[in-house]
């Protein structure tokens, strides 16, 4: 069984910053993409950042240049550091991890923004 523990969300001002972190556990033997989706209210779920194993990253147009996808392979953890938050980036914040041939998700944790 494969576990995913999320953490970082809260509560933040416009401009302010905050970094989510994931960290996967359990019978989980190889990691390929991982990625950060979030899902606003009665909005679709949608793909912010993504890494692949070798470090190569996608981001959604909204947050480039604000955000940074990282990961630790060792340790199984994938980061997403936001920095000039607006308040439109609040959402429930979703990690996923893809193996192979199956992917799973997190909790998700709740990123609000005040203006």
């Amino acid at each position: 069984q494969v576990q995913l523990v999320e953490s970082g969300g809260g509560l933040v001002q416009t401009g302010g910053s905050l970094k989510l972190s994931c960290a996967a556990s359990g019978r989980i033997f190889t990691i390929n993409d991982m990625g950060w989706y979030r899902q606003a209210p009665g909005k679709q779920r949608e793909l912010v950042a993504a890494i692949t194993p070798g470090g190569g990253t996608t981001y959604a147009g909204s947050v480039k240049g604000r955000f940074t996808i990282s990961r630790d392979n060792a340790k199984n953890t994938v980061y997403l550091q936001m920095n000039s938050l607006k308040p439109e980036d609040t959402a429930v914040y979703y990690c996923r991890i893809d193996s192979i041939g199956a992917y799973y998700w997190g909790q998700g944790t709740q990123v609000t923004v005040s203006s």
